[in-house]
């Protein structure tokens, strides 16, 4: 079923919606040195930041299979470059 709003309901009641929180993961490489690293999100709206995310990896879904490729992946199987639709040499130039 699909409900249909206004957008001033949209505003009124769904907009906003912040979020947060942080991710830490722990290991040991092979000389036995304890490492650690830490992800943290402040989202001013979480819907709009998850819908980003989804077009994100829609877009790239759609360079893989221009360039032929198919069958099922997960988020570890996509490039990080392709979830941008900056170029290669913009993305090292500006962000790297």
């Amino acid at each position: 079923t699909v409900n249909f709003i206004t957008e001033e309901e949209l505003k009124k009641e769904h907009s906003g919606m912040p979020h947060g929180g942080i991710v830490i993961r722990s290991g040991v490489t092979g000389n036995g040195s304890k490492h650690t690293v830490e992800f943290s999100v402040k989202l001013d709206s979480n819907p709009e930041f998850t819908a980003s995310v989804l077009v994100a990896y829609a877009r790239a879904v759609a360079r893989m299979a221009n360039e032929g490729q198919t069958g099922a992946r997960t988020v570890f199987d996509i490039p990080f470059g392709y979830l941008s639709p900056k170029s290669p040499e913009d993305l090292r130039k500006y962000i790297l």
